[in-house]
């Protein structure tokens, strides 16, 4: 799951907004069309959706309301469109927030801190010795801290969210590194075992991390 979707048509804009996000350590995707976006939502989820009204097939208000029939992920509209009419649709259709085009970037930036603060910072799981906090994105193991890469991270935490059930590898691949990405599913090992040394896990009898023979790993 990455931090931010961006849906914007201008790829200009939305790299230079994807540039200034990942600068401040929020891991980013993007689409320049409703139906694209609504795929990578339901294919790899996001914490936060900034979304553009003005978009080449389906409009924002029509991507807006697709999503909320099944989440309630924070949805943030950026759009040229200023009318009263098409803000109080937007908020009306669920959106969290809708900011009129040309933004200041710093003003931003500074809601989507807020919307995180407000909705992540409290948000922590808890498994027996281990804690993961998701919104500083760091954890603990027996009271010390895991010093752990952003995909260690994001695989444990993964794991941990769904703990108890087996997880497919290529779901697992596909989630925390995305099926375009030029690694191989023999990423996705070299990491759990890296996570089962950090976790100080028996690697020929974890406790924790295991294996699901045919099928892919679960956290227990």
């Amino acid at each position: 799951m990455v931090d931010i979707l961006i849906v914007e048509d201008n790829t200009e804009l939305s790299q230079l907004l994807s540039d200034f996000l990942t600068a401040e350590g929020y891991t980013v995707s993007s689409a320049v069309s409703g139906g694209r976006a609504v795929e990578l939502f339901e294919r790899y989820g996001a914490k936060l959706v900034v979304l553009d009204i003005n978009l080449p097939d389906m409009n924002g208000f029509s991507v807006c309301a697709k999503l909320r029939e099944k989440t309630d992920t924070p949805i943030l509209i950026v759009s040229c469109r200023t009318g009263k009419d098409d803000k109080l649709n937007g908020l009306e259709l669920g959106a969290d927030d809708y900011i009129e085009k040309p933004y200041d970037i710093d003003i931003l930036i500074a809601k989507i801190k807020g919307i995180f603060k407000r909705r992540y910072q409290q948000e922590k799981i808890t498994c027996g010795e281990l804690t993961i906090n998701l919104a500083d994105k760091t954890a603990e193991y027996g009271g010390e801290k895991l010093e752990l890469t952003s995909k260690e991270f994001e695989l444990l935490s993964i794991l941990v969210s769904n703990r108890g059930k087996s997880l497919n590898k290529d779901y697992l691949f596909n989630t925390v590194w995305g099926s375009d990405s030029d690694s191989e599913i023999q990423t996705l090992h070299v990491h759990i075992k890296r996570l089962r040394t950090k976790l100080g896990e028996d690697p020929k009898k974890p406790a924790h991390l295991l294996t699901v023979w045919g099928v892919g790993y679960k956290y227990v």
